[in-house]
């Protein structure tokens, strides 16, 4: 996309109007949604009363078939992986901590089922990961050969290399024959994906590019509907109440969209500052993948304004504020009072104001014993606002900073910290101040899915950006330190995400530093990354990629 520089006058805050100013655009597509999900505030009445009785029925079908005894542990294992998979585990989180429980004691006790099914083994050892529980990975030493391969007689058996290839994505450092078994069923579903048919096809396909592990569970149950209901083994009682279940949800969802549309739209930001990204909805739908769950509304109410705002100020700093505003805003900011308005000129006065209310808004629906929650999310803020002003810096002084000067400034631009900051807020009782003192030590979890966000942006990203004038980005950085080829740069940083993933996944393991309520939100704000920026940059690009993943959450709903 080209880019534009436009003629524009500022008016200051006594209206003189200021020499005319050379500002950047990028051009930026305009929302593809328009007013779309204001209509669904008139159509949302309380769900019809027989489908929540159903729903409620069909849900202690599922609870007695969890807690119902079995011949064989496998049986167990695959409930409780297609309740996870189709979306509705979140009813049954009891249930299947016990039964998790039990499975890593009967694989301890060494049960002859485990012996060679690779399917199986992989499903247990993915589960067990998955929720926490540390199991060794030496189990999978069985099935290579004397020269220390995986043996060939396992390519036959393809289901069970997509299990151990799911198995894969939960590895730590340290664990090689993850790292061999990675290659090996990467390598071998990727030769036999054109020659299958049916749901096991699509599930290669689709697992090929999206592991389990770094999916949205939102998205990744909508897919699994079609694949679980093709398997003849499917039961119908489970399928029908998770796609109710789906349903009531997305209703809950689009009421919950309508009103904060409803709120962007009153602050008219489209036409205020039509240099922004107008990404209010594919603002939602982020944050409908750190917490999708009911209980969660008024925390993802307060996160998606605060990341729409967090976008609005990003483009401020990015694209169009100059360095004498810029400087202004970020005062203006660390005093957080409207008094300190009286200098900005209007745009950033609007942004300024807005910013506030939220969390005002916050505050007056917290009660005073959760206020010191606010006042964290405030100082995240603050920390956002201080980086994004030292790289506004480096841009207008074309400087390209070392990697080391870039890393530890770019994790902070990368919002991660604070969105994982501010998470916490609206939700429940297990948050206290230690979870917020957690958070501001710099904890590995935190830093890692930064890490993630940070290079899988600017890999996709960077081109876009220099074209319109851009601090460097990682890549821009990571060439020019190391004198190497973009390609070689990418390699690189890529090998950087997959470190910070496995470093993700050995902070999910029990014991963990704060509760795993916690850590799922983290490792959330990780897969979001993962699903919107795996091939470009699909938040700035939102008619792509990410206009059939928001259909699909918060528009269709599922086929009965």
């Amino acid at each position: 996309m080209s880019i534009q520089v436009s003629a524009v006058a500022a008016p200051t805050a006594q209206n003189h109007v200021m020499p005319e100013i050379n500002r950047r655009s990028a051009n930026f597509q305009p929302s593809i949604w328009g007013d779309h999900f204001l209509s669904y505030a008139s159509e949302f009445l309380e769900t019809d009363v027989h489908m929540r009785q159903q729903i409620e029925e069909l849900k202690e079908n599922v609870r007695t078939m969890l807690t119902a005894q079995v011949e064989k542990p496998s049986q167990k294992l695959n409930l409780v992986d297609a309740i996870q998979r189709l979306g509705v585990s979140y009813h049954f989180d009891n249930e299947i901590q016990e039964i998790l429980q039990q499975l890593q004691k009967t694989h301890e006790s060494d049960d002859p089922e485990y012996n060679d099914d690779l399917y199986s083994v992989a499903l247990l050892f993915r589960l067990l990961r998955q929720d926490g529980y540390y199991i060794s990975c030496d189990m999978f030493n069985k099935f290579k050969d004397s020269k220390g391969n995986f043996k060939g007689s396992l390519s036959n058996d393809v289901k069970g290399i997509l299990s151990l290839y799911e198995a894969t994505h939960l590895r730590v450092k340290g664990e090689d024959i993850l790292d061999e078994a990675l290659v090996f069923t990467t390598t071998h579903l990727q030769s036999v994906a054109s020659q299958l048919s049916g749901p096991l096809a699509a599930q290669v396909t689709h697992a090929l590019k999206q592991p389990i592990r770094k999916g949205l569970q939102r998205l990744e149950a909508r897919h699994y509907f079609s694949v679980y209901q093709e398997d003849a083994s499917h039961d119908k009682v489970l399928l029908k109440f998770a796609k109710l279940d789906f349903n009531l949800l997305q209703k809950v969802h689009q009421k919950e969209l309508s009103d904060i549309a409803s709120w962007w739209k009153d602050l008219d930001f489209s036409r205020k500052l039509p240099f922004i990204r107008d990404r209010v909805v594919e603002c939602y739908f982020w944050i409908l993948g750190v917490y999708f769950e009911p209980q969660y509304c008024f925390a993802r109410r307060m996160l998606t304004k605060v990341i729409s705002m967090t976008s609005v100020i990003d483009d401020i700093y990015d694209v169009y504020g100059t360095m004498e505003e810029l400087n202004l805003f970020t005062e203006a900011i660390e005093r957080w009072d409207m008094s300190a308005t009286d200098k900005l000129p209007e745009y950033m006065k609007m942004s300024y104001q807005a910013l506030l209310d939220v969390y005002t808004e916050m505050e007056q629906n917290l009660g005073e014993e959760k206020l010191y929650r606010v006042q964290y999310a405030i100082e995240s803020m603050k920390n956002q606002v201080r980086a994004y002003h030292h790289e506004a810096k480096w841009f207008h002084q074309k400087y390209i900073p070392t990697m080391d000067e870039y890393m530890p400034l770019a994790l902070v631009t990368s919002a991660y910290a604070m969105l994982a900051t501010t998470s916490l807020v609206g939700m429940g009782e297990l948050v206290t101040k230690d979870s917020f003192e957690w958070l501001f030590s710099d904890p590995k979890m935190v830093t890692a899915s930064a890490v993630v966000c940070r290079l899988m942006d600017d890999i996709v990203s960077h081109k876009f950006e220099q074209k319109r004038g851009h601090v460097a980005s990682a890549v821009e950085c990571y060439m020019t330190q190391h004198g190497v080829t973009e390609e070689e740069a990418v390699h690189e940083l890529m090998k950087q995400v997959t470190d910070a993933w496995k470093d993700i996944n050995k902070e999910c393991l029990y014991p963990t530093e704060v509760p795993m309520p916690i850590l799922m939100r983290v490792l959330n704000l990780a897969r979001v990354i993962d699903v919107v920026y795996k091939d470009e940059d699909g938040y700035t690009h939102a008619g792509i990629v990410l206009k059939d993943f928001v259909a699909s959450l918060m528009v269709d709903p599922v086929p009965l």
